[in-house]
């Protein structure tokens, strides 16, 4: 019996992941160094990241980070469908979130916070 194991970097997931994550923060008005932030990377890597050059690691916590953040931006998505208003969104003081979610998404509990309370928000429609 031969057991199959998957690379622990898959090189097409980090390929597509990397675009994903970089397209979903331009599309949010992320700043590139509010996203090194919330993916835990230095500036400079963001930029290597949206050069090309640079892919996001699975064993890495930034992988992680970079997941909740396409999940905020699918659920933002799907609420609003539209760039403008999830841009808004974003800006704007929330009640619910007690402060403006571009502020909270800054550090991982601020992150997790923003995709629940999107997807809690997501399971009502």
């Amino acid at each position: 019996m031969t057991v199959t194991v998957a690379p622990a970097t898959d090189p097409a997931a980090a390929t597509v992941l990397s675009k994903a994550v970089a397209r979903a923060a331009e599309r949010l008005g992320i700043s590139r160094a509010l996203l090194a932030r919330v993916l835990g990377v230095s500036p400079a890597t963001v930029t290597r990241l949206y050069g090309g050059s640079y892919h996001l690691e699975r064993s890495r916590k930034e992988w992680d980070f970079a997941v909740l953040l396409l999940r905020l931006f699918r659920s933002l998505d799907s609420i609003v469908g539209d760039e403008a208003a999830a841009r808004a969104w974003l800006n704007s003081a929330n009640l619910g979130l007690n402060g403006r979610p571009i502020e909270l998404i800054r550090d991982t509990e601020g992150l997790v916070r923003v995709v629940h309370y999107l997807d809690a928000s997501r399971g009502r429609i």
